[in-house]
Protein backbone atom coordinates (compact mmCIF):
# COMPACT_ATOMS: atom_id res chain seq x y z
CA UNK A 1 0.00 0.00 0.00
CA UNK A 2 1.14 3.40 -1.07
CA UNK A 3 -0.06 6.06 1.16
CA UNK A 4 -1.05 9.53 -0.62
CA UNK A 5 -1.71 11.64 1.75
CA UNK A 6 -3.60 12.39 5.48
CA UNK A 7 -6.03 14.84 6.91
CA UNK A 8 -3.91 16.29 9.54
CA UNK A 9 -3.06 19.77 8.98
CA UNK A 10 0.13 20.66 10.39
CA UNK A 11 0.73 24.00 12.43
CA UNK A 12 4.37 24.48 11.69
CA UNK A 13 6.25 24.22 8.76
CA UNK A 14 8.03 20.93 8.59
CA UNK A 15 11.69 22.05 7.90
CA UNK A 16 13.25 19.11 8.96
CA UNK A 17 10.92 16.25 7.03
CA UNK A 18 11.51 18.61 3.78
CA UNK A 19 15.41 18.86 4.55
CA UNK A 20 15.50 14.92 5.56
CA UNK A 21 13.98 14.50 1.65
CA UNK A 22 16.39 17.09 0.35
CA UNK A 23 19.47 15.18 2.18
CA UNK A 24 18.47 11.39 1.35
CA UNK A 25 17.98 12.82 -2.55
CA UNK A 26 20.85 14.51 -2.95
CA UNK A 27 22.86 11.68 -1.95
CA UNK A 28 21.29 8.63 -3.55
CA UNK A 29 21.49 11.69 -6.67
CA UNK A 30 25.47 11.35 -5.85
CA UNK A 31 25.36 7.39 -5.54
CA UNK A 32 24.29 7.09 -9.10
CA UNK A 33 27.26 8.87 -10.53
CA UNK A 34 29.34 6.84 -8.84
CA UNK A 35 30.93 3.41 -11.19
CA UNK A 36 29.79 -0.07 -9.64
CA UNK A 37 33.20 -0.51 -8.21
CA UNK A 38 33.47 2.40 -6.14
CA UNK A 39 29.77 2.47 -5.03
CA UNK A 40 29.67 -0.73 -3.73
CA UNK A 41 32.75 1.22 -1.44
CA UNK A 42 30.82 3.58 -0.80
CA UNK A 43 28.02 1.25 0.53
CA UNK A 44 30.46 -0.82 2.61
CA UNK A 45 32.10 2.71 3.91
CA UNK A 46 28.96 4.21 5.29
CA UNK A 47 26.35 1.58 5.43
CA UNK A 48 25.87 -0.45 8.49
CA UNK A 49 27.23 -3.90 8.74
CA UNK A 50 26.62 -6.54 11.15
CA UNK A 51 29.91 -6.36 12.82
CA UNK A 52 30.04 -3.08 13.23
CA UNK A 53 27.26 -3.85 16.13
CA UNK A 54 30.37 -5.28 17.94
CA UNK A 55 32.73 -2.76 17.62
CA UNK A 56 29.78 0.06 18.41
CA UNK A 57 30.14 1.88 14.89
CA UNK A 58 26.38 3.81 15.89
CA UNK A 59 28.13 6.32 13.10
CA UNK A 60 27.86 4.24 10.61
CA UNK A 61 23.98 3.19 11.67
CA UNK A 62 23.24 6.98 10.99
CA UNK A 63 25.54 7.60 7.86
CA UNK A 64 23.23 4.12 6.71
CA UNK A 65 20.31 6.01 6.90
CA UNK A 66 20.84 8.08 4.42
CA UNK A 67 22.08 5.72 1.74
CA UNK A 68 19.55 4.19 -0.95
CA UNK A 69 20.22 1.13 -3.21
CA UNK A 70 17.89 2.26 -5.99
CA UNK A 71 15.42 4.78 -7.03
CA UNK A 72 11.99 2.33 -5.90
CA UNK A 73 13.66 2.08 -2.86
CA UNK A 74 14.62 5.90 -2.19
CA UNK A 75 11.04 6.74 -3.16
CA UNK A 76 8.99 4.82 -1.11
CA UNK A 77 11.02 5.82 1.77
CA UNK A 78 10.59 9.60 1.30
CA UNK A 79 6.86 8.88 -0.14
CA UNK A 80 6.56 8.03 3.89
CA UNK A 81 8.73 10.30 5.18
CA UNK A 82 6.65 12.82 3.97
CA UNK A 83 3.04 11.78 4.37
CA UNK A 84 3.52 10.58 7.87
CA UNK A 85 6.94 12.28 9.25
CA UNK A 86 5.62 16.24 9.04
CA UNK A 87 2.58 15.31 11.60
CA UNK A 88 5.68 13.69 13.96
CA UNK A 89 7.51 16.98 13.39
CA UNK A 90 4.82 19.27 14.47
CA UNK A 91 3.54 17.16 17.35
CA UNK A 92 7.36 16.91 18.60
CA UNK A 93 8.95 20.13 17.93
CA UNK A 94 12.64 20.14 15.97
CA UNK A 95 15.16 19.07 17.96
CA UNK A 96 12.98 16.35 19.24
CA UNK A 97 11.75 15.57 16.34
CA UNK A 98 15.75 14.52 15.15
CA UNK A 99 16.66 13.01 18.34
CA UNK A 100 13.61 10.54 17.81
CA UNK A 101 14.82 10.23 13.98
CA UNK A 102 17.87 8.78 14.62
CA UNK A 103 17.52 6.74 17.39
CA UNK A 104 14.65 5.09 15.62
CA UNK A 105 17.70 4.44 13.25
CA UNK A 106 20.42 3.37 15.66
CA UNK A 107 16.72 0.92 17.35
CA UNK A 108 16.62 -0.42 13.79
CA UNK A 109 20.34 -0.95 12.53
CA UNK A 110 20.75 -2.53 16.08
CA UNK A 111 17.74 -5.32 15.87
CA UNK A 112 18.77 -6.36 12.35
CA UNK A 113 22.27 -6.56 12.83
CA UNK A 114 21.85 -8.82 16.02
CA UNK A 115 19.47 -10.98 14.15
CA UNK A 116 22.19 -11.43 11.17
CA UNK A 117 24.95 -11.70 13.58
CA UNK A 118 23.19 -14.34 15.72
CA UNK A 119 22.27 -16.18 12.34
CA UNK A 120 26.69 -16.21 10.91
CA UNK A 121 25.63 -13.00 8.76
CA UNK A 122 28.79 -10.44 9.23
CA UNK A 123 29.31 -8.42 6.08
CA UNK A 124 26.14 -7.69 4.20
CA UNK A 125 25.70 -4.11 4.69
CA UNK A 126 22.12 -2.39 6.25
CA UNK A 127 21.11 0.80 4.10
CA UNK A 128 18.09 3.24 3.63
CA UNK A 129 16.08 5.55 5.98
CA UNK A 130 13.32 3.00 6.38
CA UNK A 131 14.20 1.78 10.47
CA UNK A 132 14.11 5.44 11.38
CA UNK A 133 10.81 6.01 9.14
CA UNK A 134 9.49 2.65 10.55
CA UNK A 135 10.00 4.76 14.15
CA UNK A 136 7.82 7.77 12.62
CA UNK A 137 5.43 5.09 11.95
CA UNK A 138 4.96 3.62 15.56
CA UNK A 139 4.69 7.61 16.47
CA UNK A 140 1.84 8.77 14.36
CA UNK A 141 -0.29 5.77 15.26
CA UNK A 142 0.23 6.28 18.61
CA UNK A 143 -0.46 10.52 18.04
CA UNK A 144 -3.17 10.17 15.35
CA UNK A 145 -4.96 6.63 15.12
CA UNK A 146 -8.32 7.65 13.75
CA UNK A 147 -6.45 10.02 11.08
CA UNK A 148 -7.55 8.89 7.08
CA UNK A 149 -4.68 8.36 4.90
CA UNK A 150 -5.50 8.77 1.22
CA UNK A 151 -4.04 5.35 -0.36
CA UNK A 152 -3.62 3.31 -3.39
CA UNK A 153 -2.95 -0.73 -3.55
CA UNK A 154 -0.97 -1.72 -6.49
CA UNK A 155 -1.35 -2.65 -9.13
CA UNK A 156 -4.65 -0.51 -8.79
CA UNK A 157 -3.28 2.62 -9.52
CA UNK A 158 -6.41 3.80 -10.99
CA UNK A 159 -8.50 3.32 -7.12
CA UNK A 160 -7.94 5.43 -4.05
CA UNK A 161 -8.43 4.39 -0.70
CA UNK A 162 -9.40 6.04 2.55
CA UNK A 163 -8.26 3.83 5.21
CA UNK A 164 -7.78 4.79 9.26
CA UNK A 165 -4.08 5.17 10.06
CA UNK A 166 -4.29 2.35 12.92
CA UNK A 167 -5.57 -0.53 10.23
CA UNK A 168 -2.53 1.08 7.68
CA UNK A 169 -0.12 1.61 10.21
CA UNK A 170 -1.09 -2.14 11.50
CA UNK A 171 -1.47 -4.08 8.72
CA UNK A 172 1.60 -2.79 7.53
CA UNK A 173 3.93 -4.03 10.83
CA UNK A 174 1.87 -7.40 10.34
CA UNK A 175 3.44 -7.23 6.82
CA UNK A 176 6.59 -6.59 8.19
CA UNK A 177 6.61 -9.31 10.84
CA UNK A 178 5.01 -12.11 8.39
CA UNK A 179 8.29 -11.69 6.14
CA UNK A 180 10.30 -11.27 8.77
CA UNK A 181 9.18 -15.12 10.12
CA UNK A 182 9.72 -16.41 6.44
CA UNK A 183 12.55 -14.68 5.46
CA UNK A 184 16.46 -16.39 6.01
CA UNK A 185 18.02 -13.53 8.20
CA UNK A 186 21.44 -13.85 6.83
CA UNK A 187 20.48 -12.74 3.37
CA UNK A 188 19.94 -9.39 1.92
CA UNK A 189 17.43 -8.12 0.40
CA UNK A 190 14.42 -6.11 2.55
CA UNK A 191 15.38 -5.25 6.00
CA UNK A 192 12.33 -6.83 8.00
CA UNK A 193 13.93 -6.73 10.94
CA UNK A 194 14.97 -3.41 11.03
CA UNK A 195 11.60 -2.08 10.56
CA UNK A 196 10.76 -3.69 13.36
CA UNK A 197 13.51 -2.90 15.48
CA UNK A 198 12.90 1.13 14.34
CA UNK A 199 8.90 0.40 14.90
CA UNK A 200 9.52 -0.82 18.39
CA UNK A 201 11.87 1.80 19.07
CA UNK A 202 9.27 4.27 18.10
CA UNK A 203 6.55 2.91 19.54
CA UNK A 204 8.69 3.22 23.14
CA UNK A 205 10.60 6.91 22.66
CA UNK A 206 6.84 8.16 21.40
CA UNK A 207 5.69 8.15 25.03
CA UNK A 208 9.49 9.65 26.56
CA UNK A 209 9.67 12.32 24.04
CA UNK A 210 6.14 13.42 23.55
CA UNK A 211 4.34 16.13 25.91
CA UNK A 212 0.44 16.20 25.24
CA UNK A 213 -0.23 18.70 27.39
CA UNK A 214 1.41 20.78 25.06
CA UNK A 215 -0.44 20.16 22.10
CA UNK A 216 -3.88 21.15 20.97
CA UNK A 217 -6.90 18.29 20.54
CA UNK A 218 -7.65 17.63 17.15
CA UNK A 219 -11.11 17.58 15.67
CA UNK A 220 -11.35 14.90 13.03
CA UNK A 221 -13.75 16.17 10.34
CA UNK A 222 -15.19 14.80 7.66
CA UNK A 223 -12.45 14.05 4.77
CA UNK A 224 -11.94 16.61 1.93
CA UNK A 225 -9.33 16.24 -0.82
Amino acid sequence: MLPIKDDIPTKSFPILTILLIVVNVAIFLYEITLPPKQFEIFVRTYGFLPIDLVYFRFDKAITSMFLHGNFAHLFGNMLFLWVFGNNVEDALGKVKFIIFYILSGIGAAVMQASISLLAGSVDIPMIGASGAISGILAAYIKLYPHAKVLTIIPPFFFMAFVLPAWFFIGYWFFIQVLFAMITPPGVGGVAWYAHIGGFLTGWVLIDLLYKPSKAKVVHYSSLRW
